[in-house]
């Protein structure tokens, strides 16, 4: 019987509850199938802290190994850190992870050689059918050579290295820094890359346990910084910096324990990426990150570029434009020497150095970069989000001096504030988000979206 995994192959990953909705058998014939869609002769695979990663990972090298490729297994690792490996040794690459959620979820993220993204539309859809036709069939169809070889390499020394090499640290005062690893795997890598810098480093649930007895691996939901902006203030540390279970987000907390967007962060490594450049290149920004990002690059001599939500048009555009940066609301940070892939690493590198570089606290460093009063990311449930979101057309279309454009959902602007509202693809959910010039303005605005949201 064929394997229904409708539920699992997402928009641009694979991801479901093991044993219920995947498991070993399937991840051998995703290992198979990867090799003959990409045509690769060879692949470099990783995992992460999960119960379930090393199983499904080695069961996918053997379905690689089985087609022929052969197989380079970095064992623990980061999804930034497989990203590394794909991008140095220049091979596709799988990453088991399902990053920050529940224990018992798993899931691949996959890339093309160079960290490439293989999405829906650039190899998972056919990945897919092949998996479904095998799994009905019993096998996949024989191959003709010789199987693969699979073979272990440590690249955590190597990753730590790169990352250094992006990011001038040499001259930065000491720093207490306290890290919250959320019991994944920043736990693995934090201490290679801030190993010999000059930081007092208070590690928080660096013990790899992928049951994660503490708190969600998901810094974007507060609740699971509340224990990082805690131990900041009890600590009078400088920073606070919290990972998410694959490592590839970083969120920051300042002194005072309070969160800094990730807007304010991607407008202040923005400002260090275009001096890198001398003063020039473009930056790509997510149509819901605050209006200080595309002002702070113009200010310092960059180009703007704003595009649609998700990692896979944020690289898809850092190709088409060559652009040196990329940032999301959602504190994922692209980086033009790092393959244009998400590395929260080298984002929380970039904080280090510009607050290390200089005397005052980081709250008075980002408030060149956050200068606007935001609403953050409102779900409401709704029955029909086309009627809703024809509501608020009808409610703002012919207003003066408002705006309206269509690239994300449905964004309204005016002089001084500026909405957006965005269905979600997975869920009966319309997410908003809202900023304005004063807080005041801000909170008039959300509430008026919402009322005809949740009308």
């Amino acid at each position: 019987m064929a394997a229904d995994l409708s539920q699992i192959v997402k928009a641009y990953d694979v991801r479901g509850v093991v044993p219920d909705q995947w498991d070993e058998s399937l991840a051998e014939l995703f290992g198979a199938a990867f090799v003959r869609v990409t045509g690769a002769t060879a692949v470099v695979t990783g995992h992460d802290m999960r119960p379930s990663s090393p199983g499904l990972s080695g069961a996918f090298a053997r379905g690689a190994a089985g087609r022929g490729a052969d197989v380079t297994e970095i064992g623990l690792c980061s999804t930034d850190q497989l990203y590394y490996a794909s991008g140095a040794l220049n091979l596709p690459g799988a990453m088991f992870t399902a990053s920050h959620n529940p224990a018992r979820y798993n899931g691949i993220k996959l890339c093309r050689a160079g960290a490439a993204p293989v999405g829906q539309d650039t190899g998972l859809t056919e990945i897919r059918e092949l998996v479904e036709r095998w799994s009905a069939s019993g096998a996949p169809e024989p191959t003709a050579g010789p199987r693969g070889a699979i073979t272990r390499r440590d690249t955590l020394d190597d990753y730590a290295a790169h990352l250094r090499s992006l990011v001038d640290l040499t001259s930065i005062r000491p720093l207490k820094v306290v890290v919250d690893a959320g019991n994944g795997m920043g736990g693995h890598t934090v201490p290679t890359v801030f190993a010999g810098l000059p930081l007092t480093l208070v590690p928080m649930y660096f013990e790899l346990d992928g049951t994660f007895p503490n708190h969600e691996a998901n810094p974007l939901d507060p609740a699971n910084l509340v224990d990082l902006q805690k131990r900041v203030r009890e600590e009078g540390a400088d920073l606070g910096l919290a990972f998410d279970g694959d490592a590839d987000r970083c969120f920051v907390v300042d002194e005072r324990g309070e969160p800094v967007p990730p807007s304010a962060i991607t407008a202040l490594v923005a400002s260090r990426e275009l001096a890198r450049n001398g003063g020039k290149g473009t930056i790509i920004h997510n149509l819901i990150t605050s209006w200080s990002v595309p002002e702070v690059v113009r200010e310092n001599g960059g180009t703007p570029e704003r595009t649609r939500v998700g990692h896979s048009f944020i690289k898809a555009e850092m190709a088409r434009t060559g652009a040196i940066f990329g940032g999301e609301h959602s504190a994922h940070y692209y980086f033009r020497d790092f393959w244009n892939a998400d590395t929260g690493m080298l984002a929380a590198l970039h904080v280090l150095a510009a607050l290390g570089g200089q005397q005052g606290t980081l709250s008075a460093l980002v408030a060149q970069y956050d200068r606007y009063a935001g609403s953050g990311e409102i779900n409401s449930t709704v029955d029909d989000q086309a009627a809703r979101l024809a509501a608020i057309r009808a409610a703002y279309e012919g207003r003066d001096g408002v705006t309206l454009d269509d690239l994300d959902g449905l964004t309204v602007t005016a002089s001084d504030w500026w909405f957006n509202v965005r269905p979600s693809n997975t869920e009966p959910l319309l997410r908003l988000n809202a900023e304005a010039r004063d807080e005041t303005t801000m909170t008039r605005i959300r509430d008026e979206a919402l009322t005809i949201i949740r009308s």
